[in-house]
């Protein structure tokens, strides 16, 4: 029996970090349409850093087809706007119902938006010189996961596992490797055991730490919070944290590993304990990096604003009047604000995105790659423009 292949991921954090941080300096005077041009960088060193058998996944995707993708959005979302804006001058009552009627169609949406932007992505993807694509219907797909919500909706929750199996199936069922089509082993009975029992001790974690934390006094239903009792609930949703991820570990798991490609065989184990490491190294650099900035503000600020900080202390109304009197003291405040948001991006690029792509990709073994050696290539989908709904709706992955 031919030995599994592990797959091997020889990116670094430093080298994503240097990109993250060239792109990010050049997104401000590019009015942030120097994005497209990130994110293609940014799946390249992905792609070009996973090596299945000693060769390396290629990403062909440009970013002038980014572009062009975001701009046909526009023709959607500019009549959505304009929506929004006739809705504004309604009654609260029709303001609502229209909100939330354009809440559902962006839902929906939303489905169409990520099955297409996987076929954008896949047939981007080449291995050993041989193109990926996606088939199916995006409009199809987007039904589906539609209806599906809906009824794990009308469920609380306990439909999950029917409609995360149905949509990893539909997704690879429809996947190709050349004129090679994936298969899809996996069903819920894989999810039912891990989620069910996730979803109960969530619940009886749930109650009881709301129950305790409330007679204790952790809500504000009169007067300030007790510290024991807004302890003893933050540790309940930490608890409820760490069982999500849990599950998360078990969906992932099993599910990739149901994953078939003719005779070769995908398995993939990421452990729970793999993942709250990552979300911790991200707490901690995120922490790391505000504190950094916050120093680098008080040094900013206290010297286009020391009037407000004369006498060692700090006078709101001086600040107040330096704000609205000097521009320095607002463009200071404004650039302190993008380095916020940049910082937040930049950590959770580095240790939450880079950290999951590790973990899958340092996880998985394929078998039964050598009955891929016959598969012959098909050429590359040229009716994509781009990812589309995808980018302006924010869903697009890597």
């Amino acid at each position: 029996m031919e030995r599994p292949v592990a797959v091997v991921f020889t990116g670094t954090r430093r080298e994503l970090g240097f990109m993250l941080l060239r792109g990010y300096v050049l997104l401000i005077p590019s009015i942030g349409l120097y994005r497209f041009w990130l994110t293609t960088w940014k799946r390249r060193f992905y792609w070009a850093n996973t090596e299945i058998d000693g060769d390396p996944l290629e990403y062909t995707g440009n970013a002038i087809q980014l572009l062009l993708g975001f701009l046909m959005a526009l023709a959607v979302f500019v009549p959505l706007y304009g929506l929004f804006f006739y809705l504004s001058t309604q009654s609260s009552e029709a303001a609502i119902i229209g909100y939330s009627a354009v809440a559902v169609l962006v839902w929906f949406l939303m489905g169409y938006a990520i099955y297409r932007a996987r076929d954008f992505r896949l047939s981007r993807t080449l291995w050993r010189g041989i193109r990926c694509d996606q088939g199916g219907n995006a409009w199809n797909y987007a039904v589906r996961r539609f209806f599906w919500s809906l009824l794990v909706l009308a469920t609380a929750g306990l439909a999950y596992p029917f409609m995360a199996a149905n949509l990893w199936s539909y997704r690879y069922r429809h996947s190709w490797y050349g004129d090679r089509q994936f298969g899809f082993v996996g069903s819920w009975k894989l999810l039912a055991r891990p989620f069910y029992g996730t979803y109960l001790a969530m619940a009886v974690i749930g109650a009881v730490g709301l129950g305790i934390g409330s007679a204790m006094g952790g809500l504000p239903v009169s007067g300030v919070p007790t510290v024991g009792g807004a302890v003893v609930m933050v540790i309940a949703a930490a608890l409820m944290g760490l069982l999500v991820l849990y599950y998360q570990s078990r969906e992932i798991s099993r599910m990739f590993s149901a994953v078939r490609l003719g005779q070769a065989a995908l398995t993939v184990t990421v452990r729970a304990r793999s993942l709250v490491g990552q979300y911790v190294l991200f707490g901690l650099a995120l922490a790391g990096s505000y504190v950094v900035l916050a120093a680098g503000g008080l040094i900013v600020l206290g010297s286009v604003a020391s009037g407000a900080f004369a006498g060692g202390g700090f006078d709101p109304q001086v600040f107040r009047q330096s704000l609205q009197g000097s521009f320095s003291v607002l463009l200071a405040i404004v650039f302190g604000y993008l380095l916020l948001l940049g910082a937040f991006s930049l950590m959770v690029e580095l240790f939450l995105g880079l950290g999951f792509w590790k973990l899958v990709a340092q996880g998985a073994s394929i078998a039964g790659l050598d009955s891929l050696r016959d598969v012959k290539a098909r050429g590359e989908d040229t009716r994509l423009g781009g990812e589309g709904l995808a980018d302006a709706l924010n869903v697009g992955a890597y």
